[in-house]
């Protein structure tokens, strides 16, 4: 954003992170999983990233969030849908339960910009259902 001040000039530019996630639906058997297209952020500001399960993932908290960056394999920050992984910074938060969850980070930064997973498990055929 630019801005004019009353004593000189002052220009702050805000630089976009996208949060590219690639397929918004998809089904294995009779278990969808459903994601945003994309996601847009300025850095340093707070992004969320909503995964919505058809059926509840079993024991209300079997989802987990992975990061693919660059092509690279993916990388999981969050199991259990609120435990970071080790290493994975506190800018990363999962939350929710059984066919709700959300990934925020806090204070985005540009090596942020990636694609963004979620995968849950349903009982009792424990399917796995790992969407982006």
């Amino acid at each position: 954003m630019d801005y004019c001040a009353k004593k000189g000039i002052s220009i702050e530019r805000h630089f976009l992170l996208y949060v590219f996630v690639s397929v918004s639906s998809e089904s294995r058997g009779q278990i969808t999983v459903t994601q945003p297209g994309a996601v847009s952020s300025a850095v340093g500001a707070t992004v969320s990233i909503k995964c919505t399960t058809s059926q509840n993932v079993y024991d209300s908290k079997r989802l987990a969030w992975y990061q693919q960056v660059d092509g690279n394999s993916p990388k999981r920050l969050i199991h259990s849908a609120t435990t970071r992984d080790s290493g994975i910074p506190d800018r990363f938060t999962g939350s929710g339960s059984n066919s709700d969850f959300t990934l925020t980070i806090s204070g985005v930064q540009a090596e942020d910009a990636a694609v963004y997973y979620c995968q849950s498990e349903h009982y009792p055929n424990s399917q796995w259902v790992f969407t982006q």
